[in-house]
């Protein structure tokens, strides 16, 4: 249980199937205490028990309205499970030591189907073999050759293959398309990734295919759209980066995870594609230490988005699913969609996020993105404990802003992002003047004198941040101009690539819609959320990492 906030409970006393007792709602107080609750939401609707599993179905309103549970959204649930091997007694539950434990979830992610037909065809991009650092951070990169279909085939489901044991060292996989003007010599080539010795192959794959993240699971493409492979416009050649997180720097680790690829030549109407938006990862993306809470924004620009779309879309394109990724300080993430200065319905948003469960977010419905909307991927972070500065990076250490998009049809937009301006982020702590041309990175500083000849990471870690400066310099850095990026699938980029762009004027925070008590449970993702523990009695309980608990 955790020690803020409160904890609710459901509880029952398992017997022969069709003769279980109602379940009791309960919640655990700031003392975690278990009280009952005074307002019953929870209604069992079915039950059974055999010699080892106890199975229950249960429903309640998303929003109930009692102070003593959590409303159900979108975001990530940690959903806490605990029993005593005796029923429940007229006393109430009894406390259950060791037999408890705890598991993220998204209760409303509204996946279409996950059945696949009885036999599909699928090939593996599998690591061999890699031996892992004893370091913190790893990012491995492998070029694989996709097969060669005689005949265009749609991918329609792909699944993490992550060696038993690893789940916790492998932190996410990124699928790029790389070019297809090489041989299959570039295959025997495995490296670190961002590496000054890395193979110059792996610098042609920019566009990613598709991503998947620790805690995430299979993804399957709606029946309307698949990942197109076997064309000229296809990829060949891919690189599979994998990030491998070794935060005890464990020796002797070697690793053979992967992604599977299922496919099929029953084609499908739409191709998919993917586009990154967000921050750049980039050292420009600063966040002081000691802040509750800052709030940092990476641009999709309308200058992006009108450019790309109209030469390649102007009817526009439609989001399926959102994959939102951040690190160890992340605590929040949305991506808000804006319309010639309106605001549209959130594209996804989770307000819980756990660092180790990311997944893609099924949209309830398609969201259309028409030339000049802008897109904003809006995180929030938590750095009480860091007493240095975080920076965007690629360590699980450093953070990252950014949302990826499976939308259809495909265009030529790979990243649509930005970076804040640096400069006016050092105006901020007193820099006057840096050494000019720059011939070092992280680039050196002329003056005031107290910051003279360190590097600007250095002056930002050497300036006193208090959470009043803090403040400040978030709302500085949330209306600073931006550098856009705007990137093409072959590696080139659109004419706005490298411009400066004002960020639009948008409400800040962002004014979620009001809770309406008594919201149907009837949605089948909700009604049909069944627990099964091999237990004779449990209590079940969940929690966020917010302002309350909910049961």
């Amino acid at each position: 249980r955790c020690k803020r906030g409160k904890e609710i409970n459901i509880t029952w006393a398992p017997t022969i199937v069709g003769n279980f007792p109602p379940i009791t709602d309960y919640f655990t107080n700031a003392n975690r205490e278990l009280k009952k609750d005074t307002q019953q939401d929870y209604h069992l609707e079915y039950a059974m028990e055999n010699s080892t599993h106890t199975i229950i179905e249960f429903t309640r309103e998303l929003h109930t309205c009692d102070i003593n549970d959590k409303s159900i959204t979108e975001s990530t649930v940690r959903v806490i499970w605990a029993y005593h091997h005796e029923d429940v007694g007229e006393a109430g539950p009894k406390y259950h030591d060791s037999n408890r434990g705890t598991k993220s979830l998204r209760l409303l992610n509204h996946e279409t189907s996950k059945v696949l037909p009885t036999v599909v065809p699928y090939f593996d991009l599998v690591n061999q073999d890699v031996p892992i650092p004893n370091k913190g951070t790893t990012y491995w990169c492998q070029m694989f050759k996709i097969p060669v279909f005689q005949e265009k085939h749609h991918v329609i489901k792909v699944e993490p293959v992550i060696q038993r044991g690893h789940e916790s060292l492998v932190h996410h996989i990124l699928l790029y398309q790389c070019s297809s003007s090489f041989n299959d010599s570039i295959l025997d080539y495995g490296h670190e990734c961002y590496h000054p010795n890395m193979p110059d192959a792996f610098l042609t794959c920019e566009t990613v295919i598709f991503a998947w993240a620790i805690g995430g699971e299979g993804f399957s493409y709606p029946p309307h759209v698949g990942l197109s492979l076997g064309t000229p416009l296809d990829p060949r050649y891919v690189l599979l980066e994998v990030h491998y997180d070794n935060p005890t720097y464990k020796e002797g680790l070697i690793d053979n995870s992967g992604l599977r690829l299922f496919h099929t030549t029953d084609i499908r109407k739409y191709d998919a594609g993917v586009i990154e938006a967000g921050l750049w990862v980039s050292l420009f993306h600063t966040i002081p230490p000691g802040m509750p809470e800052f709030r940092s924004e990476g641009h999709c620009t309308l200058e992006c988005l009108e450019e790309a779309l109209e030469a390649e879309k102007p009817s526009g394109i439609h989001v399926f699913a959102v994959l939102l990724h951040a690190h160890l300080a992340g605590r929040g993430i949305r991506l808000r969609h804006f319309r010639k200065g309106e605001e549209m319905r959130l594209l996804a948003y989770d307000d819980d996020f756990d660092f180790n469960f990311q997944e893609f977010q099924y949209l309830k419905e398609e969201q259309t993105i028409l030339p000049g909307d802008n897109l904003i991927t809006e995180c929030r972070y938590n750095t009480k404990d860091r007493a240095r500065m975080t920076w965007g990076g690629l360590s699980t250490r450093n953070e990252m802003c950014l949302s990826y998009l499976l939308y259809y049809p495909r265009i030529n937009l790979t990243r649509c992002a930005s970076i804040p301006d640096i400069m006016e982020q050092l105006q901020f702590i007193g820099v006057k003047e840096i050494y000019r041309p720059v011939t070092t990175w992280p680039f050196i500083i002329k003056s005031p004198k107290q910051y003279k000849n360190l590097s600007f990471m250095d002056a930002m870690n050497k300036f006193k941040w208090a959470k009043k400066e803090g403040l400040s310099f978030n709302k500085l850095v949330l209306s600073l101009p931006v550098n856009v990026r705007c990137s093409k699938t072959d590696n080139a980029e659109w004419s706005i690539q490298g411009m400066t762009a004002l960020p639009p004027h948008v409400e800040r925070p962002y004014k979620t819609e009001p809770l309406v008590c008594g919201a149907s449970s009837s949605s089948s993702l909700h009604r049909n959320r069944a627990l099964e523990l091999p237990v004779g009695f449990v209590v079940l309980g969940s929690m966020l990492h917010s302002t309350g608990l909910w049961s």
